[in-house]
């Protein structure tokens, strides 16, 4: 669906949200006092007035941050001092704030537990949470790049950068979540690039290289604690996009990487453009590739909503790899890459196997 412009966002999605959410407040009691009521006509443990209230906690979440964006936009001078570093570091400060409250209030509404692990014990939960701490340690710029599936994956991801390891993301997102206006203002203001899916490194102009000079433009200059985020799958992983990236390569002619790909269960053959945008421009950064499961079999809505509540482990498993151990040449990078994305794949096989074993 083709994105409106700026001003219709600002002027007209922006405050509709916010009067959205102050008649759901004002009616909320009644709009769960139905749901309890019809709660004996559908099946589950309360999933009605569990959704209701997640949907109204994040109009009330969106609107209350618009309020708080729009006040910080009056501070800057009208949007005059808005692009400096001090208001760049309240704009994170705002969103690490925003997500510890959403992931509060999601976290125990849905019963989710998230875990953080890195190293091979991941059994001994604090050895495995202080080596993942080490591994997102100050000093060295990242690029974190990470797999894509189930919902709110991107959202995980910038929390625990934000919130856990105290990173200063730089966010590369589908263009789709401008639809929601305090993202879209919000990330707006922070380094972000909003980019529409188009197959990497495939046109010398145009299509691809135009994501991929975006992409170089934003990891240009990371600091010691600055992290690029990623997605090289470009999209969550589903069994149709799977299919047509294997179709792909095979019609290309590689028809090895497509035999690789057709053993991958739980990701898609990542495409490479936006890790050699990342690389080259910034040559002092180590990679941290992030696997997660909990959230892969929730694809569609009806999913959702036959989990609901999710009672779900989430678990977090990262590697780092240091620079020197990087290839510089594109079409190695390209094959160390894949090798990782079969790395995390295998990670996920023997993690939910062990998340499926009986007690």
């Amino acid at each position: 669906m083709r994105l409106p412009p700026t001003w219709v966002r600002r002027v007209v999605i922006a405050p509709l949200v916010i009067v959205v959410s102050l008649l759901v407040v004002l009616t909320i009691p009644l709009w769960l006092l139905g749901a309890l009521g019809l709660t004996s006509l559908v099946p589950g443990r309360f999933r009605l007035p569990r959704v209701l209230w997640l949907v109204s906690v994040y109009l009330l979440w969106d609107a209350s941050l618009l309020v708080i964006l729009f006040a910080t936009w009056i501070g800057s001078g009208f949007g005059w001092k808005l692009d400096t570093p001090a208001f760049r570091r309240l704009h994170y400060r705002i969103g690490a704030r925003a997500l510890e409250i959403l992931f509060e209030v999601f976290g125990s509404v849905l019963r989710l537990d998230m875990v953080m692990t890195a190293g091979d014990d991941e059994d001994d939960r604090d050895a495995a949470r202080a080596a993942f701490d080490e591994l997102f340690r100050p000093g060295t710029p990242l690029i974190v790049a990470s797999r894509h599936a189930g919902p709110g994956d991107s959202f995980i991801i910038v929390h625990t950068l934000l919130n856990e390891v105290e990173r200063m993301p730089r966010i590369v997102l589908k263009y789709t979540m401008q639809w929601d206006p305090t993202i879209d203002v919000l990330l707006g203001r922070i380094p972000t690039r909003f980019i529409v899916p188009s197959g990497f490194g495939g046109k010398t102009k145009g299509g691809g290289h135009g994501v991929e000079e975006s992409l170089r433009d934003l990891a240009t200059g990371l600091g010691p604690d600055d992290a690029f985020v990623i997605f090289p799958e470009g999209g969550n992983m589903t069994s149709t996009r799977r299919r047509t990236r294997i179709d792909r390569l095979r019609a290309s002619g590689r028809t090895a990487l497509a035999d690789r790909a057709e053993s991958m269960l739980h990701v898609m053959p990542p495409q490479p453009g936006g890790m050699y945008a990342a690389l080259e421009a910034s040559p002092d950064a180590d990679v941290v590739f992030i696997g997660h499961t909990g959230l892969d079999r929730l694809i569609t809505m009806g999913d959702i909503w036959r989990d609901l509540p999710m009672d779900k482990r989430i678990t977090m498993h990262a590697w780092r790899v240091p620079r020197a151990d990087i290839p510089s040449a594109r079409e190695e990078q390209a094959e160390w890459l894949f090798g990782w994305f079969e790395q995390i794949d295998g990670w996920i096989s023997t993690r939910t196997a062990l998340d499926d074993a009986p007690a």
